[in-house]
């Protein structure tokens, strides 16, 4: 069977310069902004990692960490799309934007926030996550040919990764 790739990201670390600006505008700091590309290249190069789209969150913190990956990823504008219900995402959220993916696209990362996201990783296999780190990346293979069928397809832990996990 066919087989798809998803790759879970929590925006790199934000900055909390600027108290009176919403959390929807706060940009990454400067690990942030170093930590991202970092893991990107982390993906492309030591885990030949490929992928087709990137799904966001429009927040800042989130999408400036989508455009670093796409950039390692070489993924053109128009394979970036922001999903405004990745935004404070309930789980049910996230399973409705992964079954809304096209088809076409067979490796997908998807850049939204905590608690969210950590909450979606331990939905989907029996390992568990305690809490994903800014900037870390929870990966599965999922036997689909549909991301429609994401939900009840039988899905496959492939690596967990963050910034300070140096082996």
């Amino acid at each position: 069977m066919k087989s798809k790739s998803l790759l879970l990201i929590r925006h790199a670390k934000s900055s909390w310069n600027d108290l009176s600006q919403k959390d929807f505008d706060r940009p990454l700091n400067d690990r942030g902004k170093k930590d991202a590309p970092a893991m990107a290249k982390r993906l492309h190069k030591e885990k030949n990692v490929v992928l087709d789209a990137i799904i966001s969150s429009p927040a800042r913190r989130a999408f400036t960490t989508a455009k670093f990956f796409a950039e390692e990823f070489e993924i053109k504008k128009k394979h970036i799309i922001e999903k405004p219900e990745l935004y404070e995402a309930s789980i049910n959220n996230f399973y409705e934007a992964v079954a809304s993916i096209h088809d076409d696209y067979d490796a997908v990362a998807l850049c939204s926030h905590n608690p969210g996201i950590t909450a979606f990783v331990n939905e989907l296999t029996n390992v568990h996550v305690d809490d994903m780190p800014t900037c870390a990346v929870f990966a599965l293979h999922i036997k689909t040919k549909s991301w429609k069928d994401f939900k009840i397809a039988e899905k496959e832990f492939w690596f967990f990764d963050y910034p300070k996990n140096v082996s």
